[in-house]
């Protein structure tokens, strides 16, 4: 007879913050001045000089400059299922410190609607996931979206040019709000704005994935 067992299916954002460790290493060989390589050619372990780890940790404890590696990791297909870096293509970070995202964006042909307007769908989804990247600039930590909501304005054309605000505003313990606006580029109208509530957990990234390893 068969046991059934149910299998575990990790969440986007365990599969984000897993793949992080291995992002934030190769983002080190276009830093290290060195040139001292970072990932022994054939070989599964980690083989850094001692200047090369002293800049991983500065990063490991950089919770602005992994979240731009996460971002910069979606927007390259390299983690998600294809459809975030769609809803993403073209995102330009023009500013960025804990807690506070800017972005610049050009409306791309892939997510309009059968009028030629930004999709509502995909505008959804660009802020929830804009939303925990500014979270975790902010905590640091392992989080997860438990309540969220978009209201609209009014609509973007395609190829129209607008501006993205992320901000982390309220800090309840665990529990962290951050809102995301959408506003034309030029005139500042309001297109959309979403508001998220994150759980922050107590883990790291490097906590998760050594957990993940066990």
């Amino acid at each position: 007879m068969e046991d059934n067992k149910e299998t575990w299916k990790p969440s986007l954002e365990i599969l984000i913050l897993s793949y992080l460790h291995i992002v934030l290493i190769k983002a080190i060989t276009e830093i290290n001045k060195d040139n001292t390589p970072l990932l022994q050619k054939g070989k599964q372990h980690k083989h850094l000089s001692e200047t090369s780890w002293k800049r991983y940790m500065e990063m490991e404890n950089d919770s602005v400059q992994k979240s731009l590696v996460w971002l910069h990791a979606v927007l390259q297909s390299k983690i998600g299922h294809g459809l975030e870096a769609t809803v993403l293509q073209g995102l330009q970070i023009t500013h960025a410190e804990k807690g506070l995202m800017r972005f610049d964006f050009v409306v791309p042909n892939a997510v309009s609607d059968v009028d030629g307007n930004w999709h509502v769908g995909a505008l959804a989804t660009m802020l929830d996931l804009i939303g925990p990247v500014t979270t975790f600039s902010f905590a640091n930590r392992v989080i997860s979206t438990v309540d969220f909501n978009v209201s609209y304005y009014s609509t973007a054309k395609i190829q129209e040019n607008v501006e993205i605000e992320s901000k982390v505003i309220a800090n309840r313990g665990n529990l962290i709000h951050v809102v995301v606006e959408v506003r034309r580029k030029g005139n500042g109208e309001v297109i959309a704005v979403g508001k998220l509530w994150m759980a922050s957990d107590k883990r790291t990234v490097a906590e998760v994935s050594n957990a993940r390893q066990l």
